[in-house]
């Protein structure tokens, strides 16, 4: 069975899969919203508020919410010991919101709806990565952490694809058994409506196939309630090797989200259409999930703190090479030039898979008995805020040159290798070496 080829408990299977069906349906507004917002079925013109604007608030306003609740929601759960009811509780909101979204009318009413979303999402997010970390073993905490995020990309990629087919196919006629006629539904309509039942799957999901482990509360209960500790507390090191591990997700993200928000500049640039720039937007998560399990497991036996390095060092040109296949200094081919954006992209999302899984499993090796929630949410947390700045950052230092975002995101991932090598220890003792562990425990 495939959680036993890959040591896989099976809560952690279960609960992919839950968080797969609901990134399919959250995901799905990632190309409805946009869309919608453009559409008359929603209206602002009074405000003086654009598109645009309203667009880029709604997207990144899900990120800012949640992020910064993160850490309370994880530190709340250790203390209860009953992760479930969190994960049970958000998913409620999701699907909640998902399907108010059919019944909205103005901008103000997805800006609320999306901050609904926000709170949500702190609610499962840090709580199902604590679930996970909770329910594997030091030695197989790599491979669950993997496992854990392969099936949640693979959710996240497929809902916009499957957004964009749903609007398109629509609007829709059904003849119901229990209703006189036909009903008729709009294609945002169904959308929406096919969201807020993924959600409700994943309810049923951890509803009936996820259990709390039991786990020892006493340490969340008299550990320190203040917050999360930026400076080592030891002595031995400048920062705490958990926030280190924050700063680095931080900067990968923004690396990541850089090119999210600048798809008419990417388009223009290389001659290419918007079919183009969802293929190279979906090299990155397709990297991710190829590698995610392979590159978790290995880390159960190789050490956890050698992949981080090196996927941090190759998010660098990776980045980089982004900006410099747009402005021509690297290709001057407009054909060469896309593919090569894809084949960055892709090499990109390698790179993320070293450090994102191996990052989570690291502080889960950091972590004291009931308190993964709160520790765990110092990655989550940052990664989130990382998705959220780095569009509008890119938005910003475009008006200098493209290849500004993709340059100053590259240099903070050069700030974060050094985080890595000089903040950060190695906790488990690896099984088997490889020449450059030597060097960088």
């Amino acid at each position: 069975m495939l959680r036993d080829r890959l040591d896989v408990d099976p809560q952690v299977l279960a609960l992919a899969l839950a968080r797969m069906s609901e990134s399919v349906g959250n995901s799905f507004l990632i190309v409805v919203l946009p869309l919608f917002i453009a559409s008359d079925f929603v209206t602002g013109a009074s405000l003086g508020l654009t598109d645009v604007f309203v667009t880029g608030v709604v997207l990144s306003i899900f990120g800012f919410v949640n992020s910064p609740l993160q850490p309370f929601t994880g530190r709340l759960s250790d203390r209860t010991g009953r992760r479930r009811v969190f994960v049970l509780f958000g998913l409620v909101l999701i699907a909640a919101a998902s399907f108010a979204y059919s019944l909205a009318s103005t901008y103000w009413h997805l800006v609320g709806l999306r901050i609904l979303q926000g709170v949500a999402g702190a609610f499962i997010i840090p709580t199902t990565v604590a679930l996970v970390n909770d329910l594997a073993a030091e030695g197989n905490r790599g491979g669950n952490m993997g496992t854990y995020n392969t099936f949640r990309l693979v959710g996240f990629g497929v809902g916009p694809i499957a957004g964009g087919g749903v609007i398109a196919a629509g609007p829709y006629s059904l003849s119901l058994p229990l209703v006189a006629g036909t009903v008729s539904m709009t294609g945002f309509e169904a959308a929406f409506y096919l969201a807020a039942s993924t959600a409700t799957l994943s309810f049923v999901l951890v509803l009936f196939l996820i259990r709390d482990p039991d786990v020892d509360t006493d340490g969340a209960t008299q550990s320190d309630p203040k917050g999360i500790a930026v400076f080592d507390r030891t002595g031995d090191r400048l920062l705490d090797p958990v926030f280190a591990l924050g700063v680095v997700s931080f900067f990968m993200a923004v690396g990541i989200a850089v090119f999210a928000t600048l798809g008419e500049v990417v388009n223009a640039e290389l001659g290419q259409g918007p079919e183009m720039f969802g293929l190279q937007f979906a090299a990155f998560i397709l990297a991710q999930i190829l590698l995610q399990v392979p590159i978790g497991r290995a880390t159960d036996f190789y050490g956890r703190k050698l992949f981080i390095v090196v996927g941090t060092v190759l998010l660098v040109p990776t980045t980089l090479a982004q900006g410099l296949i747009l402005d021509g200094t690297l290709l001057s081919s407009i054909l060469s030039r896309s593919w090569f954006m894809f084949v960055a992209r892709f090499l990109q999302g390698v790179a993320g898979a070293m450090v994102f899984a191996p990052a989570l499993a690291l502080a889960g090796d950091i972590a004291r008995d009931g308190e993964s929630g709160s520790t765990l949410s110092v990655l989550t947390m940052a990664f989130g805020l990382g998705v959220a700045v780095g569009p509008l950052l890119s938005g910003i230092l475009v008006r200098w040159g493209v290849v500004l975002p993709f340059a100053f995101a590259a240099s903070l991932a050069a700030v974060g290798v050094l985080v890595v090598l000089t903040q950060v220890d190695e906790v488990i003792t690896p099984r088997r070496s490889l020449p450059l562990v030597g060097y960088l425990t």
